[in-house]
């Protein structure tokens, strides 16, 4: 089968690959559509220590053609979305059947695009962030997959106010196409918020924005940090200043929660899922792309040169 591979001088080429056949608990999905997400700019980076040449991808949807030992049969033929550890830029993946999620009335297209970013935003509202109603909430990344289905779920738990935080104009009338109260650019922050705390700040970013963002919360507010965009460096907190503002400074890992609990990581995929299928909740796509064009896909986004929207690459 065809897959793009990325080798050890991070090229990424088309190869012929042999096809991957499920284990026990896993199904294999001949992949319609594959995204284009931050970690793949990590593993090209070399943040995630995988030995390579490596099969890229981590989201796929598509339809299971085979099932593993312990999988029912009944599943062969379902359209799903499936989140991986790596493979799903081929023609074939294979995906644990707890994290291949049936698409139910959701498009596949649209599907594909929630990829990660989708159980994501869900556990960062519902789960970590515990908005409730009447919060002001600040949104870094706020016209990435995540940031513009965050603004969606924090409308749901009623916060008050939604303000985002966007690199460039065309990325801030995105985001506020989601509905953001306000949002203002990369460059105007921290000082373009205005007067005022906020009870949940969403970070993404990391460095001097995670620094910033910490002064903007409010009394028992939360910063709650998911990545790294800007910068690996660490930043420090005084947990006697967090004590005596009443701050809390807590953490997602998607990731680890795929290894820990797919379970729980499986059940917000589905809240969501359902709320695209229901059309509650909208998905943003910026366009489909040929599976042998994910390197400058990757490329592109690592320089923030990518548009907004979620962008896929078309397999089958």
């Amino acid at each position: 089968m065809k897959a793009v591979v990325l080798d050890d001088a991070g090229t990424y080429r088309l190869d012929d690959v042999p096809e991957p056949m499920p284990g026990p608990g896993e199904v294999a999905i001949r992949v319609a559509y594959a995204g284009v997400q931050w970690g793949d700019v990590l593993l090209r980076d070399g943040h995630f220590p995988v030995p390579r040449p490596f099969v890229v991808g981590f989201e796929a949807a598509g339809r299971i053609v085979a099932v593993g030992e312990g999988v029912p049969a009944g599943r062969i033929g379902e359209e799903v979305v499936a989140l991986v550890d790596g493979g799903a830029c081929a023609e074939v993946v294979v995906a644990r059947e707890v994290l291949a999620l049936g698409v139910g009335a959701a498009a596949l297209r649209d599907a594909a695009a929630l990829g990660w970013a989708g159980p994501t935003a869900y556990d960062l509202v519902e789960q970590v962030g515990r908005i409730r109603p009447g919060e002001r909430v600040l949104v870094h990344a706020a016209a990435g997959g995540v940031g513009t289905l965050a603004v969606q779920f924090a409308r749901a738990a009623g916060a008050g106010e939604v303000v985002g935080v966007a690199h460039g104009p065309e990325r801030a009338a995105y985001a506020r196409s989601f509905g953001y109260d306000r949002v203002v650019e990369r460059e105007g922050f921290p000082a373009g918020v205005g007067e005022g705390l906020f009870d949940v700040v969403l970070d993404p970013v990391g460095g001097a924005v995670r620094v910033a963002s910490l002064g903007l919360v409010a009394p028992h507010g939360r910063l709650v940090m998911y990545g790294n965009i800007a910068s690996f460096d660490s930043v420090g907190f005084s947990a006697n200043e967090l004590l005596a503002r009443g701050v809390s400074a807590v953490t997602y890992n998607g990731s680890l929660l795929a290894r820990t609990d797919p379970g729980r990581l499986a059940a917000s995929a589905r809240r969501v899922l359902e709320g695209v299928g229901q059309g509650g909740v909208r998905v943003g796509v910026a366009g489909e792309l040929a599976l042998d064009e994910v390197g400058e896909a990757v490329a592109a986004l690592a320089a923030g040169a990518a548009g907004p929207g979620k962008v896929l690459l078309k397999v089958a």
